[in-house]
Order: structure tokens, then sequence, then C-alpha cells
């Protein structure tokens, strides 16, 4: 299993772990908004986002890293301060979040020299990401120890057939393990953004057009038959 490769540009990925010793991850809901408080922090600005889900003691994410040239730079004047983000929810706010400058942006920043500019690594951000949602949960409820399972699993997505396996099983995923009798009205999911027609940074219409159309989406989705994804893609 692809634990150890870096995150390449312009590729897709799923993403996926566990907690430590299956531990939960997500006691309650403000648990599940603190992750994706830090993951809109440190994600967002490097990967698209194409579906997720999150279930008490596991995630699955479906994203695909940025193009380098369009992820852009660190900001030092901003990326340092995106370290409180896991210590104290409460300041976690526009200010505090680590900012991306474009190469057209670059000469706004006086008495920077270029060379001192650096660009994020992927699977870097993402390893700040769930050391600071670690580092959160284990403020809140006096705990130590690693929350997660060394390594997150990062699998590279290539086959155009495994893109709508991936968001079936990821979406179907709370009533496969029977978090819920129905996984519509799965409230940590990202199945009903992409039928919502509320503003949202997930790439809804990339992942209808999977599909061929909303229709066919819903139909897909509704249907009982096994998905087929090989055993590397699974979290079980």
């Amino acid at each position: 299993m692809n634990r150890h490769t870096s995150l390449i540009h312009s590729k897709f990925y799923h993403i996926f772990n566990r907690g430590n010793n299956r531990e939960n991850l997500f006691r309650f809901p403000e648990d599940y908004q603190h992750f994706l408080r830090l993951y809109e922090i440190y994600i967002e600005p490097i990967a698209e986002t194409y579906a997720w889900c999150l279930l008490g003691n596991h995630f699955h994410l479906l994203v695909k890293i940025k193009p380098k040239e369009e992820i852009g730079f660190l900001n030092p004047l901003y990326s340092s301060r995106s370290e409180d983000a896991g210590r104290n929810p409460n300041k976690i706010n526009d200010d505090l979040k680590w900012q991306l400058i474009s190469e057209n942006e670059i000469a706004l920043l006086d008495g920077i020299p270029i060379g001192n500019l650096k660009r994020p690594i992927p699977y870097r951000q993402f390893s700040h990401f769930f050391n600071a949602y670690s580092k959160h949960i284990n403020i809140k409820y006096k705990r130590t120890g690693s929350l997660f399972e060394k390594n997150f699993r990062r699998i590279c997505v290539e086959n155009p057939f495994h893109f709508k396996q991936l968001v079936l099983y990821i979406h179907k995923n709370p009533q496969h393990h029977r978090f819920i009798d129905n996984f519509r009205h799965y409230p940590w999911s990202s199945y009903q953004s992409i039928l919502s027609i509320k503003p949202t940074k997930l790439k809804r219409k990339k992942v209808i057009g999977w599909f061929d159309d909303e229709a066919r989406f819903t139909e897909l989705h509704s249907n009982s038959q096994p998905i087929f994804l090989d055993n590397k893609f699974l979290l079980e």
C-alpha cells in the first residue's frame, strides 16, 4: 500500500486513515466541525476536494493535488501563525490562516527576497493538518499519544472507472458501517453538498460530470449493486 509516497501535483488521491487502536477521532459534532475548519486552513489551498466523509473513528477524502504553479508560495508574513490553529479552536479566523501568494503577487512583499519564499509540500500540509487536529483533541479531552494510525494512507487514482466507484464508496460508508440507516441523511459527508445549490468549494460539477448528470448520480447511489474497488482503496 502506498503509505509512504509523496503526493504528486495534478494527481488524484484517495486519502484515508483511522484512529489509533480504532479510537474515535470525533466524539461530538464540534469535533467534526473543527476537523473541517482545519481542513479549510491547511488543505484547500493545495488541493481540490471531490468527495469526503467523516465517520467516528475514520475518514475518507477524494482530492486532486493542485498544480504547483496554481498553489504559489507560502506567505512568510502569515504562515507561521497557523500553528496556533490546533491549540485554540476559538482563534481560527481569516487572520490566522496560512496564506498563499501567486508569482504575480511577489512584488507586493516589500523587503522579502524571492529566494526566501517557499512552496508548500502537499504531503507535509496533510501532516500539519492531522497534527493540528491531534493537538486539539489531546488538549480538549486531556489525552496523550498518537490519535491517528501512523502514516495516513494515500492511493493514487488514475483509472476513470475508480472515480465513480470511490464516490459511491465514500458516500455509502456511513450506511455500510451502520452509522445511519440511510446514508443520504448523514450530515458529515459530501453527498448532500453535491446535490445542493448552495455555494461550495467542493468540485460539484466535475463529480456530477463523472456520472453524466444529476439523475444518473442519484440513480447509481440508490443502486444496491456492490461497489467494485481493489482492496487497496478500502478501509475495513
